[in-house]
């Protein structure tokens, strides 16, 4: 965007000699800056712009009285870029005739509305390989020429029905016929340079807006007009410059003007009486470089101290719409350069990170006044508190994408919030200090939330991270609900979530900050860090394990329609099965060709002897690797893990529960176990 903004273009600078009113050609020249001499043969007509033919008139240009209308209705309009992109192509023949340097060819010159007076000189030269020229010389029947084809073929014009805009062989150009146009640039550019119709040049888009406002609430520029002396600066103990505040304000003309006080000085060299400058600077002039001067704001001798500045800087992050890409942000890099190259400190970028926020949108739309649907803050914040608001808003999007607006997802985000503050009343802990797989799953979960948090909020991925905390507090709420909390996992992971939901729920963040008995502010306290020695790899398989078991024992309960079991059993696989499917999942990540496989798992002798069931399993498992466990699991943990928690089976379904070995079950479902899934019978 930058780069488009700033808007280099290298090319050549042509001279076009004029035919006006009768006088005699070459009195007056067009200049015409162009990236594309290569089309100089196919020019038919020059296009100037309006502010052009006002310079034209000025300079005594007799022009007719419907040119002069027309210029002076073209002034009127919005000039801007964007609207003549957009806006119906017109123009007028100015009865003043051009010299085509390539091939001296009289050609008509035209004021036209869609030709920028800010870019190159205001005057293109305008051909049939060209969208707009071409739409314009067909609106007013001008004569157009093509000088390339994608096989050099001559085209005629006057059968086509729309410009030809891409590369190709060149034709009825001289001495460049038969060269491809890209190439051939170069080339004209040296010839035309050689023949003195051109000079090589650098144009840009780009032009100053920071200097030379006309406005009264600027930054007045420090400078003296004086007969004798010229252009004196105001000396360094008489700034800043005030404004004065005996202004007019009045349609027309620089507000500071009109005061007295303020125009009228002495010079600072001569002492004799001068005048100030009336042009303000924009603010961009200020905040191009403030983020410097807030790292040493009481400096009174000088801008700010570089050492001082350079402790901070460049600043780790920015955050603003896109327009700042191409206003603010440009503006800064190019006063962090200058400041350099002033040897004032020795950053050449003022930010190591952009970010550009979404919009938020409601009903499709963007959210804004003159479209009245605004959401006032206030409502949400009365019925749910600032903290849902602030919850909602940063989990419904990244920050960089469009947020759409819902009612519902604020009452979600509420909801979520109330669930935390649940998880700290009325805690019960057991005496006992042994842990099981749950406290070992819990506490390890904590601790991985952490991590990727954490990495989330690095990366300004705030959703994300609020989905990871998500899932921590619905892990702790099936904790709480089974019972057996051992106190010092709880309170850890308690801990975590109060700290970890502070930048989103702040205020709710201090409230269980308090309850856990806590003295300073939560927002004083450090962000957690992980403690890798608490994460249980094994402790979240067996975890994994009793969900699953879970799971499968309702869907059972659904597809036999039993309301009421008297027993569920619980048949965990055989312990060769263990080995099997670590060893099938190594094999799945670089083959799925099951005979391959079944013939690398014969070749080893362990699984030799269990050939038949395996050439079962293969074709199953390959067909369907989901139902391999994800975390490597043996049978000791998973048979360890269903006993501990068969209790909550059983609470869960209202019945007895047995755990089996599949050697020790004579049920012929018992060879249907995998690890992470045993067989189930439900009577």
């Amino acid at each position: 965007m930058q780069k488009n903004w700033i808007g280099k273009s290298e090319g050549i600078s042509l001279r076009f000699p004029l035919i006006v009113n009768g006088q005699p050609e070459g009195k007056h020249v067009a200049e015409v800056f162009t990236t594309r001499p290569d089309t100089l043969f196919s020019v038919t007509f020059l296009a100037i712009s309006p502010q052009l033919a006002q310079t034209w008139l000025n300079a005594g240009w007799q022009a007719s009285t419907e040119v002069k209308t027309y210029v002076k209705h073209a002034l009127t309009v919005d000039t801007k870029q964007e609207t003549k992109e957009t806006q119906e192509k017109t123009g007028i023949f100015t009865d003043v005739y051009a010299i085509n340097p390539a091939n001296n060819e009289k050609i008509p010159v035209w004021i036209a509305n869609f030709v920028l007076a800010e870019y190159g000189t205001g005057a293109v030269m305008a051909d049939a390989h060209d969208e707009r020229d071409f739409e314009f010389a067909r609106k007013y029947n001008i004569p157009l020429k093509f000088v390339i084809s994608q096989d050099g073929k001559p085209v005629d014009a006057k059968t086509a029905t729309a410009a030809y805009t891409g590369d190709g062989i060149l034709f009825n150009s001289g001495q460049f016929s038969g060269m491809n146009n890209r190439e051939s640039i170069p080339q004209f550019i040296a010839w035309l340079e050689k023949q003195k119709h051109g000079k090589r040049t650098t144009n840009y888009k780009l032009r100053d807006w920071l200097i030379s406002r006309q406005r009264y609430w600027g930054t007045p520029i420090p400078m003296v007009y004086c007969d004798d002396c010229g252009l004196v600066p105001v000396k360094e103990s008489d700034l800043p410059v005030a404004l004065p505040n005996d202004v007019k304000f009045t349609p027309n003309g620089n507000p500071l003007a009109s005061s007295n006080s303020f125009m009228n000085t002495a010079c600072p060299a001569c002492k004799k009486p001068a005048q100030r400058e009336t042009d303000t600077m924009d603010t961009f002039v200020d905040s191009s470089w403030y983020f410097f001067r807030y790292t040493d704001n009481k400096n009174s001798t000088e801008p700010f101290n570089q050492k001082r500045a350079e402790y901070w800087a460049p600043v780790d992050q920015y955050i603003g719409g896109i327009e700042h890409a191409v206003l603010h942000l440009l503006y800064a890099r190019f006063f962090t350069k200058a400041l350099r190259d002033l040897g004032l400190t020795t950053i050449s970028e003022p930010f190591k990170r952009l970010l550009c926020q979404g919009m938020v949108l409601k009903d499709g739309a963007k959210m804004s006044k003159s479209l009245g649907n605004v959401v006032d803050p206030s409502d949400i914040i009365n019925k749910y508190g600032c903290d849902t608001a602030r919850l909602f808003i940063l989990f419904t999007a990244l920050p960089e994408k469009e947020l759409e607006w819902s009612d519902q997802g604020v009452e979600g985000s509420h909801r979520f919030l109330q669930r935390i503050a649940d998880l700290f009343v009325d805690n019960t802990f057991v005496k006992e200090p042994t842990h099981s797989f749950r406290d070992k799953h819990l506490a390890s979960h904590t601790q991985r939330t952490i991590e990727i948090v954490t990495q989330h909020m690095e990366h300004f991925e705030f959703s994300l991270a609020i989905g990871k905390i998500m899932e921590l507090v619905k892990v702790m709420t099936s904790y709480k609900t089974a019972g057996k909390m051992q106190k010092d996992i709880t309170t850890d992971s308690l801990t975590t979530v109060a700290l970890l939901i502070a930048p989103f729920a702040p205020h709710l963040a201090e409230e269980c900050w308090e309850m856990l008995g806590k003295q300073k502010f939560i927002s004083t306290q450090s962000w957690p860090t992980v403690d890798k020695q608490k994460i249980d790899v094994q402790a979240e398989a067996a975890e994994q394990a009793v969900h699953q078991v879970l799971s499968d024992v309702s869907d059972i309960l659904k597809l036999t329609k039993i309301t009421k079991p008297n027993k569920v059993t619980l048949i965990v696989a055989d312990e060769w099965k263990y080995a099997f499917v670590n060893e099938l999942k190594k094999m799945l990540e670089t083959t799925r060709n099951t005979g391959d496989i079944m013939k690398k798992m014969m070749s080893n002798p362990t699984f030799k002897k269990y050939g038949q069931d395996i050439s079962k399993q293969i074709p199953r498992l390959v067909a369907d690797p989901s139902k391999l466990p994800q975390l490597e699991v043996n049978q000791t943990i998973e048979e360890r893990a269903l006993h501990e928690s068969a209790y909550l089976i059983a609470d869960e379904f209202k019945c007895s529960v047995e755990i089996l070995l599949e050697p020790q079950s004579k049920e012929t479902k018992a060879k249907n176990s995998l690890p992470g899934k045993p067989a189930i019978v439900v009577v």
